[in-house]
């Protein structure tokens, strides 16, 4: 499709009905957030909203409503929680509801959502799959009966994707194995070395002994991708400094490209909202998401090192 939102919502669209009920994760991409909060209403459609490890949350909104489906990211964005995707599958299946995991920050060779129960597995392939930053696209894969339905209203609605676009994610797929290795090796590291730094107050990434569902990540990963976040030791223009100082990254909301970026998510994805809004989605001013692309590991180490002295 012609990005990950257009396979999302036309997702959503087709397989929840009108007056349906779907339950759906705290910690999301913002767009999906504001889709589900603000469109999905319109058609009579409610959400259930719960923290991504709360198993009991969500056994309660399969009890207490009639839910047509599960719609969650794993890892999530951007504090990259992760779901027992075999447990929520099962529960789901129990009770008639569907299961689709965007695993976007996965990517498709670190976790195989599918084989351990999803019914749906989502992707934005502007990210990991076309690897280059240089391209929009999404995806959507499962059986020949859901895809077939979600196919349909995809060709009424359009967002088909361009020819040139489609070449560049069948040559970013080329090379995707070998740009997740390296993106799996430098983040790890990276995350390792940033927790034990002085000047780095938390850092969130599912390879992590210190992340909270990284016994569930072990066993359902092969790989813990290349985003690591992490909060600096310092306000909104501390972070903003340290961001500055970086040489090797661009600055930009994306990730999973050759090229390292980083981003800050309170000017740059929530710029719109206040301080205590941002907040209450977790979103502190001195939190950084860093995307490592496939440079090499002592340059990029160096880089945030040299960064972290600036402030």
């Amino acid at each position: 499709m012609a990005s990950g939102m257009c396979a999302s919502t036309v997702m959503l669209m087709a397989l929840v009905p009108a007056g349906g009920h779907i339950v759906t994760t705290t910690d999301c991409y913002r767009k999906t957030r504001i889709f589900i909060e603000t469109i999905l209403p319109k058609m009579g459609i409610k959400a259930t909203v719960i923290d991504p490890a709360d198993i009991g949350a969500l056994e309660s909104a399969l009890d207490k409503n009639k839910v047509t489906l599960f719609f969650t990211e794993s890892p999530t964005n951007p504090f990259l929680r992760c779901v027992d995707i075999e447990l929520v599958s099962k529960l789901c299946h129990e009770k008639g509801a569907l299961i689709c995991i965007d695993g976007t920050f996965a990517s498709p060779l670190n976790q195989k959502a599918l084989a351990l129960g999803a019914d749906i597995v989502l992707h934005s392939a502007t990210k990991y799959i076309g690897g280059h930053n240089d391209v929009l696209a999404g995806c959507i894969s499962g059986s020949e009966k859901l895809i077939s339905v979600v196919r349909n209203l995809h060709h009424i609605l359009g967002g088909a994707l361009n020819p040139n676009a489609a070449y560049l994610i069948i040559r970013g797929m080329k090379t995707l194995h070998l740009r997740i290795q390296q993106q799996n090796s430098t983040a790890l590291r990276m995350a390792e070395i940033l927790e034990a730094h002085p000047k780095v107050k938390r850092v969130y990434y599912p390879g992590l002994p210190s992340h909270p569902e990284h016994h569930i990540a072990k066993r359902q990963m092969t790989g813990f991708g290349g985003v690591v976040s992490f909060e600096v030791d310092g306000d909104l223009m501390t972070t903003a400094k340290f961001i500055d100082a970086l040489k090797i990254p661009y600055i930009a909301p994306s990730f999973g490209g050759c090229e390292s970026i980083v981003d800050q998510p309170a000017i740059m994805s929530y710029w719109d909202l206040s301080q205590s809004d941002r907040a209450k989605y977790g979103i502190m001013d001195n939190l950084v998401r860093f995307s490592f692309g496939v440079e090499d590991f002592e340059d990029l180490k160096a880089d945030i090192l040299q960064a972290l002295e600036t402030i």
